[in-house]
């Protein structure tokens, strides 16, 4: 007999009451269920292969459908199973979990077939770059300076401001708007030679070494296809082979050097800033971000204000002979021991000191004109540049004195003076790896950098020292007297000085 819904709104009982409705032999049976709680629901009744019944839930039971199946609901799903059923399936729980496997590998077939078609859409979009919108999308990925967890550094600390400043000088007017998927290696080497012919063989390697690694940015996110930077090479297509500059200072120039300095017009700290850099090894960064250790201003304003001329900022304290450098090149603090030779340098820095605006004494060795942070490592450098031409090639409103510190090994650079240190060492018979360790230079290997843990500051103190007792050795010689800068300035070089009339506190 057929279910009916008067039949399955029949009072429970204290037992099951199960409704089952006619059907032909081996059809299965749709059947109603009412428990003794109330509850009512329907179900698919079949008979396995093995002669075993199974027994599948359909759904509950609302005669208004809203909040379950209607009976006529319930009998159509039933008369579907059946016709899976009579046409071969006898397990249909098997056949519906196959039918909703098949279902899944559809729809996930299907969502990564849109997905392939999205990625290949954005491609498309990222193929249609421009040259300009590509080193934007480089800079702003790779190039932001960013430390890691493990205090490691990654991009560059300029952000790529210097990439940006040579490739719109040079590569944007060129390249700027053409689709970098459109690039060829004859586009670059029209960019190269225009740089090359201006004879600035350095900027057409460095253009050309920001170039590969764009595009090799560019590669990997499938943004072109092909480096059209690929098989050119700097030593035959860019500016030539990058020279390794070897320059350092004999003992016989520093002697020349000492004898040349006090006629030279060099503002006076630049002259002290010579004699440091031989007599601690350090770089021009370093130095010219060096402050007196009672600044009285933390070490977050001073670095920020530093930062603005890619200075390191580095405490001077005169009272336990030491120069602690913070965040240099390595990444790690870095302490020089001063020798009498360049602590001599200092106290003669100390006499310049200056008050600031706020009429406190200023922090900065060197300080820039207004006092609230270093000067410019490039107002050292072109202070040395000026001095080292020849008079016919001096520049307009710069120094008159263009010959005064050329030497016979030809021109000079204050990195030239750091190589000229560890020279010093060498050959006082320092250990190699103890001048490494005096300049601040990571171990090579990498087993040494993990494995040995050993400061060997005793040495460092010692090789410094020596280094010291090196110089004063060879500027006594030159001048007759144990100093390495004129006591006697003139009332112009004072002033070039910065001196003021106006007494600071002791900056020890």
């Amino acid at each position: 007999m057929a279910i009916t819904d008067k039949a399955m709104h029949v009072t429970p009982s204290s037992r099951d009451k199960w409704l089952t409705e006619d059907a032909p032999r081996g059809a299965g049976r749709f059947l109603g269920r009412i428990t003794p709680s109330g509850e009512r629901s329907f179900y698919f009744r079949h008979t396995l292969n093995n002669g075993e019944r199974d027994t599948l839930p359909i759904g509950n039971y609302d005669p208004k459908g809203r909040a379950g199946m209607t009976l006529a609901e319930a009998r159509a799903k039933a008369n579907e199973w059946r016709a899976f059923y009579v046409a071969g399936n006898k397990d249909l729980r098997i056949h519906f979990a196959e039918l909703e496997a098949n279902k899944l590998t559809q729809l996930a077939a299907a969502e990564a077939a849109a997905a392939e078609a999205d990625r290949r859409s954005a491609l498309e979009v990222q193929r249609q770059l421009t040259v300009r919108q590509l080193f934007t999308r480089w800079q702003e990925t790779d190039l932001q300076p960013l430390t890691l967890k493990n205090g490691e550094r990654q991009g560059r600390k300029d952000g790529g401001a210097l990439i940006e400043q040579q490739f719109a000088k040079h590569l944007f007017p060129e390249l700027g708007d053409k689709v970098a998927e459109q690039v060829r290696r004859a586009d670059v080497m029209t960019v190269l030679d225009k740089i090359k012919t201006k004879g600035l063989s350095r900027t057409a390697n460095m253009v050309l070494s920001s170039l590969r690694q764009m595009f090799t940015f560019a590669i990997v996110r499938e943004i072109v296809a092909v480096d059209p930077t690929h098989g050119i090479s700097k030593k035959r297509d860019g500016g030539g082979k990058d020279v390794e500059r070897d320059r350092f200072l004999t003992a016989e120039e520093i002697k020349l050097l000492a004898v040349q300095l006090p006629t030279a017009r060099l503002n006076k700290r630049t002259e002290a800033a010579i004699w440091l850099m031989l007599a601690t090894g350090c770089r021009i960064g370093e130095l010219m971000g060096a402050v007196w250790s009672n600044a009285g201003k933390s070490l977050e304003t001073l670095t920020a204000a530093a930062d603005t001329v890619n200075a390191k900022v580095g405490f001077v304290d005169l009272t336990v002979k030491t120069w602690l450098i913070f965040d240099t090149k390595n990444q790690l603090d870095h302490l020089v021991q001063l020798s009498d030779f360049a602590c001599a340098q200092f106290e003669m820095l100390a006499e310049l000191r200056e008050l600031g605006s706020d009429g406190q004494p200023t922090p900065w060795l060197f300080p820039s004109s207004t006092g609230t942070g270093p000067v410019s490592t490039k107002t050292v450098n072109k202070q040395l540049q000026d001095r080292q031409r020849s008079a016919d090639k001096r520049m307009a409103n710069r120094a008159k004195s263009t010959e005064a510190l050329l030497l016979p090994g030809g021109p000079w650079t204050p990195h030239d003076l750091r190589r000229t240190a560890a020279t010093l060492m060498s050959k006082a018979g320092v250990n190699t790896t103890v001048i490494h360790m005096c300049l601040n230079h990571k171990p090579q290997d990498k087993l040494d950098r993990i494995y040995i843990q050993d400061d060997r500051m005793d040495e460092r103190l010692e090789a410094f020292v020596v280094l010291g007792t090196r110089l004063q050795g060879i500027v006594t010689a030159a001048t007759g007297h144990g100093t390495a800068h004129s006591t006697n300035l003139a009332p112009a070089t004072r002033r070039e000085a910065g001196s003021s009339n106006r007494k600071p506190s002791d900056p020890r």
